[in-house]
């Protein structure tokens, strides 16, 4: 009986260090991508270019031609100055966004950390902002009920979690956009900046909490400008004014462009 114990904590141990399998097949895709936006100098323009032809604006391509493919279990670093496109092709990949020509193929669900308190009713509780949250997604009740506990264990918000949203502090908000977005059971993990707020200890808790998915082949793309990508990610594309500079591995990266991991 013992020798079948530690024959199992031996195997279990073996998992552990394997190293994580990177999937054979794309699970995102974007095939010469571009992405045009009109821009109109006020709101009201804006609304009078519905009713007529207006010449009053002007357009801004946020991506162009964008091409590269990401597999399953990859963790890539999405990298760029201010407006190269980074944004735009991570609202792409969530179905916010849409190319103006190109393809993009995304197989799998989205948990996407951009603005952790989007979406949030303030007269709801926490607890029913979890469940709202996760009906949204379409999950259904069996696994809402194994998210909420998972989510309301990872924000700690004690009796508050009972308590209307419009009471929280923006910290707390922040604590439960996180708590419910990690714990969806994504295939796909979208982060936007989302560890530059938080107390230390809070971050350390999320980050922790990205690895394990990491290490369950969940693909994760991450979009920093600082030294965490480093903890986190593999492979790094370096996006310039909406075109893909350079496409490769992390050390690479940090070799060729030190400074985006300071």
């Amino acid at each position: 009986m013992s020798d079948n114990k530690a024959k199992s904590k031996e195997t279990s141990a073996a998992k552990e260090n394997e190293p994580k399998k990177i999937g054979d097949e794309p699970i995102i895709v974007f095939d010469n991508v571009t992405k045009v936006y009109t821009l109109y100098k006020n709101s009201r323009e804006q609304f009078c270019a519905l009713f007529y032809n207006s010449k009053k604006f002007k357009r801004h391509k946020a991506l162009d031609g964008v091409s590269f493919k990401i597999n399953q279990g990859e963790s890539v670093a999405i990298i760029g100055r201010n407006g190269a496109g980074k944004s735009t092709v991570l609202k792409m990949i969530t179905g916010v966004a849409f190319p103006t020509s190109g393809e993009v193929y995304v197989n799998g669900r989205v948990s996407a950390l951009l603005e952790l308190t989007a979406g949030f009713s303030a007269d709801m509780t926490g607890r029913e902002n979890i469940r709202f949250k996760c009906y949204v997604l379409g999950l259904k009740d069996n696994e809402i009920d194994e998210i909420e506990k998972k989510a309301i264990e990872f924000a700690e918000l004690g009796e508050y979690i009972d308590q209307p949203v419009r009471t929280y502090s923006s910290g707390m908000r922040v604590r439960l956009g996180f708590a419910i977005n990690i714990n969806t059971n994504p295939d796909i993990l979208v982060i936007d900046e989302a560890l530059s707020v938080g107390d230390s200890n809070f971050k350390k808790k999320c980050k922790a909490k990205i690895n394990e998915l990491i290490k369950r082949n969940i693909t994760v793309l991450y979009v920093s400008h600082n030294k965490d990508i480093q903890d986190f990610c593999d492979r790094c594309i370096y996006l310039q004014k909406g075109k893909v500079i350079f496409d490769g591995t992390m050390k690479e990266t940090l070799e060729k462009y030190p400074e985006f991991c300071k």
